[in-house]
């Protein structure tokens, strides 16, 4: 990848970053001696007591620790840590709610695209939390029992999520662009006892209603004993047909703010359920702790993010994608959270679609703006230059996940948002709740590369023998993390035996995880990643990520997005991709020969498609990722499982039965 690094922090945005001040206090305190990230990183892996003792300590998680910190280091899974500790996540999160001098400053700050606008202070965030809790509690929720939320991204969701953490009861969440059938093929398999949902949303200045799905989902999970409907768009929805319905402010006006008892919880006491895409079948229901949500997201916010008491952070996120669970997390680094529920692309105060959200940044002195590689791709195709018409005098960091940011992106950040900015494309996912690779505030950004591995991560890269290769030397391989951290899931839901969980993440290298990313370290020990490698094509045996083409691809002024697979042809495999085309354009031999030409000239011959087809729409997950998988399903005639899980299913018929691909 390129050498020039776009950006370069400061020597004084260096001395005054959160990591650098970790470095130091773990230097001094004889734990270690760090002079730069990298040899940071090695001790952080080498020695994981030491380090995760530091993020506790230095980043001010709020619990007793105990004594010890990891037992059976050497299991993978089967390894526990801090085995003495209590704590409380939300207590963590809610500090600042009785802390002397940040009461009465913003806890958050929410948007209704431009049509709801709502603020909380930390006194009044922790007073309805208070009021939640009581209710749940004489709902009859206490530890272990489950809460679901049929939610948009608004202030009550992260309020019932606190109160449920509260009580050692365990959260999860769907958003409502969700269909019935999706609901219930997440939350029927946990059995919530309590479910929160909203009488509709706001989206593309649009009201959806929702009142008639929640009806469906309440009469088909017998568990649920309290149906509770949050206002929206209407100051009393109508709850007469909903199965144990009622209103939210009728759930909570029993009950006083008063001081919130936490239950003092295990490390590993459950805290959110999680759910994988479903896009193979029903979702996998993913269990994630207490602990483990709290050191993760402190170390990712405060060292990797540089997220400081007062900063303003922001993800472009729904309840359905565990961005949410990670953005909130903010609140225990005493940031103020910037919520946005709605499409992304209203116009703003320029009256040019897709500037909302910079109007929010200038209007709330946003200092992170989190949102998708996707997104970015799209504003830089409209060539909307927000450098040109907003101020953007706070923001320091801006953060990508999703699918991998091309480097192109990369170019479009820094010469039309702002050019002195820490640019972080980060990776993970759900089934960690949190990254294996991510930004650092004190190194410098280069083009098309995630900047390094994150903190205590033991992340190699192994060829298909299960050997290590070297950083640098241009060759792509497995992503793998080689020993455990307190990130990842204490299990699966209904895998009592952990059958599931094993096969997911362990059955490929023994005792070592194995993500699904196909991926390269760089000479500078960052990250390319290249796509999912159940997605990689194999043609002639050669294998390719799905990102090499689409980064070429989509320079084409003509190609609004593209999906490329590989299919079965002869014994062998063919490069088989599509492309949506900008509104009225039809793909003619001219455009097709374009295409292979970019392919070719900047990648090599293997790369080039074998046919390229148009289609009016590409297939989707509700968080906007493409799903080549049930494209490759759809073409090879199998059946996709769960079209619930596809924000638009109906797009899959685009590829069905195409004679292109009958010779």
């Amino acid at each position: 990848m390129d050498q020039q690094a776009l950006w370069r922090p400061s020597a004084e945005r260096i001395a005054g970053a959160r990591l650098s001040t970790f470095m130091t206090t773990v230097n001094a305190r004889g734990k270690a001696a760090c002079k730069d990230y990298p040899s940071l990183w090695r001790w952080s892996v080498a020695e994981p007591e030491a380090f995760w003792t530091s993020v506790w300590d230095e980043c001010g998680a709020i619990g007793e620790r105990g004594e010890s910190v990891l037992e059976d280091a050497d299991r993978m899974p089967g390894a526990r840590w801090f085995p003495q500790a209590q704590l409380n996540y939300a207590q963590n999160l809610l500090r600042s709610g009785v802390a002397a001098g940040e009461a009465d400053t913003d806890a958050l700050v929410f948007w209704g695209e431009d049509q709801v606008k709502r603020r909380l202070s930390n006194a009044e965030l922790y007073a309805q939390v208070s009021c939640c809790a009581q209710a749940l509690q004489a709902a009859g929720v206490g530890r272990g029992d489950r809460v679901a939320a049929y939610l948009p991204n608004m202030p009550e969701a992260l309020i019932a999520m606190l109160a449920t953490a509260s009580l050692g009861a365990i959260w999860s969440s769907a958003s409502p662009d969700f269909g019935v059938q999706g609901v219930l093929d997440r939350f029927g398999q946990i059995e919530p006892r309590v479910l929160l949902c909203v009488d509709g949303y706001w989206y593309n200045g649009k009201r959806v209603d929702c009142m008639a799905r929640n009806v469906q989902i309440a009469a088909q999970m017998p568990t649920v004993e309290h149906c509770v409907v949050v206002s929206y768009l209407d100051a009393a929805p109508d709850v007469t047909a909903l199965r144990n319905g009622q209103r939210y402010a009728d759930f909570i006006a029993p009950f006083s703010a008063s001081k919130i008892d936490f239950v003092p919880l295990p490390f590993e006491h459950p805290l959110f359920i999680m759910f994988s895409s479903g896009t193979t079948g029903v979702p996998k229901c993913i269990v994630h702790c207490h602990g483990g949500a709290l050191l993760q997201h402190l170390k990712e916010h405060q060292l990797h993010g540089d997220v400081r008491p007062g900063d303003r952070i922001f993800y472009f996120t729904t309840c359905g994608w565990m961005m949410w669970n990670w953005l909130v997390s903010g609140l225990a680094s005493q940031a103020t959270l910037l919520l946005y529920d709605g499409s992304p692309f209203i116009a703003g105060t320029s009256g040019k679609p897709g500037t909302i959200l910079f109007d929010y940044a200038d209007a709330e002195r946003m200092t992170h703006f989190g949102t998708s590689a996707k997104f970015i791709d799209a504003l830089a195709k409209t060539g909307l230059k927000p450098r040109e018409t907003h101020r953007l005098e706070a923001l320091r960091a801006m953060f990508s996940t999703g699918s991998p940011l091309a480097p192109e992106s990369f170019d479009y950040v820094y010469q039309d948002i702002k050019a002195d900015l820490l640019l972080a494309s980060i990776s993970g996912g759900t089934d960690i709740l949190s990254c294996f690779a991510l930004g650092c505030p004190i190194l410098p950004v280069y083009r098309g590369e995630l900047q390094c591995r994150g903190l205590g991560m033991a992340v190699d890269v192994f060829d298909d023998d299960g050997q290590p290769i070297p950083a640098g030397r241009g060759e792509r391989g497995e992503l793998v993390c080689t020993a455990p951290f307190p990130a990842m899931p204490i299990g699966f839901w209904n895998d009592p035996d952990g059958t599931r969980y094993h096969a997911a993440y362990f059955a490929r290298f023994p005792n070592t995880w194995c993500h699904g990313d196909f991926v390269e370290l760089t000479a500078h020990d960052g990250m390319i990643i290249y796509g999912r490698s159940d997605a990689v094509l194999n043609p002639g045996g050669v294998r390719i990520g799905t990102a090499e083409i689409y980064r070429q691809v989509e320079q084409l002024p003509e190609v609004v997005e593209s999906l490329v697979i590989g299919q079965e042809w002869q014994h062998d495999v063919r490069v088989v991709l599509f492309v949506k085309l900008r509104e009225g354009m039809s793909l003619d031999d001219a455009l097709i020969e374009r295409i292979k030409q970019q392919v070719r000239q900047n990648t090599t011959p293997r790369h080039v498609p074998a046919r390229v087809l148009q289609v009016a729409d590409i297939p989707r997950t509700k968080s906007g990722k493409i799903v080549e998988l049930a494209v490759r399903h759809v073409v090879h005639g199998r059946t996709v499982k769960n079209l619930e899980a596809l924000a638009n299913p109906e797009a899959l018929e685009f590829f069905r039965d195409r004679v292109e691909l009958k010779s």
